[in-house]
């Protein structure tokens, strides 16, 4: 994923996450689904077919995964692809502790990145490039390509869209992330890339024919552990191509 928000233990979900994959339309991607195939039935994600990782996923237990990349042009490609990160937990049996414990120490195998690893009872995440881990507390939070609530306008905005609409529906909350507003160029980050490409990623929802939002997902965690996990897909230009939605009982 390039953008998200979530809410931990606040309101009357203990987690909601909204986010927007943004991509190469050409590269290769299976919608969201469960994962037989692969032996993982109890796997609910979308799958990078060029890799074969994912970059968001939960299962029937509750074991949930969001990754992002960390912007930084010119930097080393990693050995091995992100996307494993978060597929490895999933399919893994560690607390969110230990997992990232153990990454910690072969996090340079991959290029830049943020992982968040959970359960119904804890909350972590995984910064690369400074290699810390930490717990989160409950709160709502923005992660986009850099640090966690990072100052960029795009997670500023939509972190706080979310703050404002905890209790609202599916397509409530799925409408916070189709805002195509581009930002004024003295509040955009500098990451590296050109000020044409700073403006074109300003936005919440990216609209371009070679790269843009490919997808743009919400899910939900109850109390007893049921699940909701929607599935938006989009063509080049923002063309949408259709919709995908999970209702899990939990406990």
């Amino acid at each position: 994923m390039c953008l998200m928000a979530f809410a931990w233990q606040t309101g009357g979900y203990p987690f909601i996450l909204l986010g927007n994959r943004d991509e190469f339309h050409a590269r290769p991607t299976r919608a969201a689904g469960f994962w037989t195939e692969e032996g993982l039935p109890d796997l609910l994600a979308g799958k990078d077919l060029e890799a074969g990782g994912t970059w968001l996923g939960i299962t029937r237990r509750g074991r949930f995964a969001a990754l992002t990349n960390i912007r930084a042009p010119g930097a080393r490609k990693g050995a091995q692809s992100r996307g494993a990160l978060a597929l490895d937990y999933l399919a893994g049996e560690q607390t969110p502790e230990d997992y990232l414990k153990h990454l910690q120490s072969r996090g340079g195998d991959y290029a830049g990145f943020n992982l968040l690893v959970g359960n119904l009872q804890q909350l972590w995440h995984l910064n690369s490039q400074t290699n810390q881990m930490q717990q989160l507390p409950p709160g709502v939070y923005g992660l986009s390509n850099a640090s966690l609530d990072s100052d960029w306008p795009k997670l500023k905005q939509l972190r706080t869209n979310l703050a404002d609409n905890l209790n609202a529906g599916a397509d409530v909350l799925l409408g916070l992330l189709s805002d195509k507003h581009i930002y004024p160029d003295q509040q955009l980050p500098d990451t590296g890339v050109s000020l044409e490409w700073e403006r074109l990623l300003s936005a919440t929802f990216i609209l371009g024919g070679d790269y843009g939002t490919r997808a743009s997902s919400l899910l939900k965690m109850d109390k007893q552990g049921g699940i909701i996990f929607v599935e938006r897909r989009f063509a080049p230009m923002g063309e949408a191509l259709g919709e995908s939605c999970w209702h899990l009982a939990g406990d």
